[in-house]
């Protein structure tokens, strides 16, 4: 059996020794999670404004039982794509994937104007040929903006790495995995949001039963609406993902077009005053007779999902489900209060 001085003799005449296997493409580029932290995240970071500084990642919600439209093992859940910007001014659309490849009650939707997208995937969720299909719209949405944009994300095996034109991808060493963005909050304000809207169904008004698929589609895009920008720049400075963490904190002010409560109320006591001087002197009883009668609350309801399926079928801007959802907020408003 050859000895191993005889080994290492034979090693040093053929130049063998010392020498590690070759290494893999981008080890080099693999710093430890401080040096990346202390020194290459702030590198990058000063490349970019906050608004040009995104992160994304996915995160799971479950399916109501009975939920019509989703599959039939227990425990159905979808897989959520989250992406946002460090300033909080541009939540990426919703991209939702779940199990059932073609669920009915999205027959007749048209899929393409609505303001979340779905997927059919593996059990396990998320692949990687769905996130490259999303990173390829993500950077068709930042070509026609004429943005050049930063997308912070960790290194997972349904990650695929591509050369965009407009958007840089850089992974996020695993060690620091725990301090992104969307870990900091992000995420559940957003399931937050989701399970008060699940809550707020009421199967006895609506007379509609569990909420389908499709309604906790919308749900969702409400909730994600519902997380606020400045939060969402708050979690990103707590991570270190700006530029200057040490920045003035976003106002926290309701965002321009939303009806806070107060309004609502201050509006309706308006609404009542007008409608009491609309009572002129004289007036025919019988145009008060040609008056319909308040409409029930489930009269409501029926009205505002005839809406949202008109919509669901006709929109032409993702944008109109916005001014569908505020009204329909509204409406809870008022049968709340």
């Amino acid at each position: 059996e050859p000895s191993g001085g005889w080994l290492a003799r034979v090693g040093i005449r053929h130049g063998l020794t010392g020498k590690r296997p070759p290494a893999q493409k981008g080890d080099a580029e693999q710093p430890t999670a401080e040096h990346w932290a202390g020194t290459v995240l702030p590198g990058l970071l000063r490349g970019y404004m906050p608004a040009e500084i995104f992160a994304c990642g996915e995160t799971t919600v479950l399916l109501p039982a009975g939920a019509p439209g989703k599959g039939e093992s227990a425990g159905d859940q979808l897989t959520l794509l989250l992406c946002a910007n460090a300033s909080g001014s541009e939540k990426v659309p919703l991209r939702a994937v779940g199990d059932s490849p073609r669920p009915r009650c999205l027959r007749g939707v048209n899929l393409e104007q609505m303001p979340w997208s779905y997927r059919a995937g593996s059990p396990a969720g998320l692949t990687a040929t769905l996130f490259a299909e999303w990173l390829r719209e993500f950077n068709e949405g930042m070509r026609r903006q004429g943005k050049s944009v930063l997308l912070l994300l960790a290194k997972h095996e349904a990650h695929p790495y591509l050369q965009l034109s407009n958007v840089r991808m850089v992974f996020i060493p695993p060690a620091t995995a725990l301090s992104q963005p969307l870990d900091r909050g992000i995420t559940s304000d957003l399931k937050g949001h989701y399970r008060r809207r699940l809550l707020r169904w009421l199967p006895a008004e609506r007379g509609t039963g569990q909420p389908s698929l499709l309604d906790v589609l919308h749900m969702l895009a409400q909730a994600w609406g519902d997380v606020h920008p400045g939060l969402i720049a708050s979690c990103f400075r707590a991570a270190g993902f700006t530029p200057d963490a040490g920045a003035e904190a976003v106002s926290l002010t309701p965002a321009p077009g939303l009806l806070s409560r107060e309004q609502l109320e201050r509006d309706g006591e308006l609404a009542e005053a007008d409608g009491d001087e609309g009572m002129a002197e004289g007036e025919d009883a019988g145009e008060l007779a040609a008056v319909p009668p308040c409409p029930s609350e489930r009269e409501v309801w029926r009205s505002l999902a005839t809406l949202r399926r008109y919509l669901e079928c006709q929109a032409t801007s993702p944008d109109l489900f916005q001014a569908f959802y505020e009204l329909e907020d509204a409406v809870h408003t008022v049968s709340a209060g």
